[in-house]
């Protein structure tokens, strides 16, 4: 990178940052001082190849210029909240349940339930509702769908995008899709996101499935406390984004039975409390008769416990 792109960078304003510093962070999608300041030293010390403390004092300084990390008024943070945006499942009922818009950004909404459920198909459609006007129920974006488990169909898509009168090959460019092939791919994937989603305005982020490479590859009691710790990375690098670009992120999860359940539903996601904690919105989506699925509101920090009915056809979500 040439003197020229570092004096248009703010960085170079940042106490400890030189040219080289300055250059690595920005290679690695640190172009701005709010991705600086939602960092961990521990993070920015790894990328820029600097100590801890050094990296402690960038963050804090980043966090100054961007005017974060201090208190605010309720007042301010309602008027910031009005912000958000939402995309429409293209279910009435379903949007009911989830506040009257659908899917919330700044927010994660994790989906789990068994195969068959409904998660993918949902997951398509989001792909493309989100490329409506604001005034359809979309945000008029682009979407990255990282696709652990070979699930993403094209075709798909252009049923759905045809049912709702949109240009298939138009709604097809503006997907963007990665296969990741273990955890530490999958992780990286998200940050590659983070530096093209400056390039491409997205504001959908899906990851279908979230737990399914970490649960190949950390098999066994001895591996759980640093498979849950690397999801526990993944998911907050998830909120980062959808922070830092008012984007919808949403996350398919695996589900597993309990055995010692005697009464209710034994069936559990994956991921334990790292996601539950994490996850801002958990629906639990189940098969019902005649193509419908039953989508159940677990958890959230502002809507009430329910359930909605919705079915999955050839034209998409509906009902």
């Amino acid at each position: 990178m040439g003197k020229d792109k570092l004096i248009e960078s703010p960085l170079h304003d940042l106490p400890g940052v030189g040219p080289a510093i300055a250059d690595k962070l920005i290679e690695a999608g640190y172009a701005d001082m709010m991705s600086i300041a939602v960092s961990s030293p521990k993070e920015l010390a790894e990328v820029a190849e600097i100590g801890e403390p050094t990296a402690a004092k960038i963050i804090q300084a980043a966090r100054k210029q961007a005017d974060i990390g201090s208190f605010e008024t309720g007042t301010a943070l309602l008027e910031r909240r009005a912000k958000i945006g939402s995309i429409t499942t293209g279910s009435k009922a379903f949007d009911e349940l989830m506040g009257g818009k659908g899917f919330d950004s700044q927010a994660i909404t994790e989906m789990f339930g068994e195969f068959g459920s409904g998660k993918t198909q949902i997951a398509h459609q989001m792909c493309v509702n989100v490329q409506l006007p604001i005034e359809k129920g979309g945000l008029d974006g682009h979407v990255f769908y990282i696709d652990t488990e070979n699930t993403f169909r094209p075709d798909r898509i252009i049923q759905m995008a045809e049912a709702l009168e949109l240009d298939s090959d138009e709604v097809l460019n503006k997907i963007h899709v990665a296969r990741a092939y273990n955890s530490s791919h999958q992780m990286l994937l998200v940050d590659k996101v983070i530096e093209l989603s400056k390039e491409y305005p997205a504001r959908l982020l899906i990851v279908d499935s979230l737990t399914s490479q970490f649960r190949a590859e950390f098999v066994g009691r001895g591996a759980l406390a640093d498979r849950q710790q690397k999801l526990n990375k993944h998911m907050h690098d998830l909120l980062r984004w959808s922070d830092l670009f008012n984007g919808v992120v949403v996350v398919t999860n695996q589900v597993a039975a309990k055995p010692d359940a005697f009464f209710g539903d034994p069936t559990r996601p994956i991921g334990g409390h790292i996601v539950g904690h994490t996850a801002t919105f958990r629906l639990y989506l189940r098969k019902s008769k005649g193509g419908k699925r039953i989508a159940r509101l677990i958890d959230s920090p502002n809507l009430p416990e329910g359930e909605a009915v919705f079915s999955v056809s050839e034209i998409g979500i509906r009902y």
